[in-house]
Formats: structure tokens, C-alpha cells, sequence
């Protein structure tokens, strides 16, 4: 049952298809301040459910769900790393493309501190502090993406050219 909810989106407006309040989150407004190409989608958020549960409810591949991982090297430097929703990070690979000695997910509350959102619903758009942002390479090769849009059970759909545009991350190959 997917809900999708239009934004204006640069000169062309669309009108808003559901009956449901979709919150404005630091993400949404960072999207629609950026006249990002994106579009909402909203899914019944099961704890610890993460991209497989999402993927299901919006009948689509796990693959093209977008995870944003919260990350700390070991001074607690945080960063963000931008994984396909079917792998998992190598923190070993990912810490040697860094030159650091390790690389470890933040603790949920650590990471709501950085970000200021709760995990489940981190996004990388408008972040409470700005963090480095490293994405797997093979991201760009999809036609589009969802990416979690501040809140738990919103996800935005958008190519994935414009999270290139709109966050300029840093490529790695750190995916398993």
C-alpha cells in the first residue's frame, strides 16, 4: 500500500494524493529548499524491520532502498556511509579507504545526537551537525532510489544523480 505524496518539485507542482499529515522533516525541507527531483512514500515502520520490511510493503527491490549508517572511527569522528538496502558496510574496508584504524556503527542515542533523528529514521538531508558522507559507488548505477526522509516509515524516491548533486559524497566500495 504505497502512499505517494508529490512535492512541488522545481516549476512543476503536483497535488498531494493522500488523506495522511506527512511531518515536514529537517529532510524534506532540505530537499524542497535544494528543488530536489523527489517524491514521498509512506510504509507501516516495524521496529528492527529495516529495508527488507520497507522493500516489501512498497513493492520494491531491497536492493534500491538506501540505508544511512551512522558511523564513528575510533576518536568518534561520526560519518555517514550510504549502503544498499540487500549488503552490509565492511568497517574494515571502509576504515583502510579512511586511513583510520577502525570504523564502528554509533549507538543509537550517539547517532540521534549527530543527526537528530532516531535511528530507523535517519536521513542524510538536513542533519542536525554537517557530516562526511561516503556512498557505495554502485548507487549511481540505479534508475532511483528510496532513502529514508527523516522519519520512520518515510522514505524518498528520486534518482540517485540527486544525491550526488544535493551531498556530494565521497565514493567507497565497502559494500558485502
Amino acid at each position: 500500500l504505497i502512499s505517494p505524496i508529490a512535492f512541488p518539485i522545481k516549476h512543476h507542482y503536483t497535488y498531494v494524493m493522500s488523506k495522511e499529515k506527512i511531518p515536514s522533516t529537517p529532510a524534506i525541507l532540505a530537499l524542497k529548499a535544494e528543488g530536489a527531483d523527489f517524491s514521498i512514500h509512506t510504509y507501516a515502520y516495524e521496529e528492527k524491520g529495516g529495508t527488507r520490511v520497507s522493500s516489501a510493503k512498497l513493492g520494491v527491490d531491497e536492493h534500491c532502498v538506501i540505508k544511512t549508517l551512522v558511523m564513528e572511527d575510533e576518536s568518534a569522528k561520526p560519518l555517514i556511509i550510504l549502503m544498499h538496502g540487500d549488503k552490509e558496510v565492511s568497517t574494515k574496508a571502509l576504515a583502510r579507504f579512511l586511513g583510520v584504524k577502525s570504523i564502528a556503527p554509533c549507538k543509537p542515542d550517539i547517532a540521534h545526537k549527530h543527526t537528530g533523528y532516531l535511528v530507523g529514521g535517519t536521513s542524510p538531508f538536513g542533519t542536525k551537525k554537517p557530516l562526511s558522507i561516503y556512498m557505495e559507488k554502485s548507487i549511481i548505477d540505479l534508475q532511483e532510489i528510496l532513502i529514508n526522509a527523516g522519519a520512520r516509515g518515510l522514505l524518498a524516491k528520486m534518482p540517485p544523480s540527486e544525491l550526488v548533486r544535493i551531498l556530494k559524497p565521497r565514493e567507497v566500495s565497502v559494500a558485502i
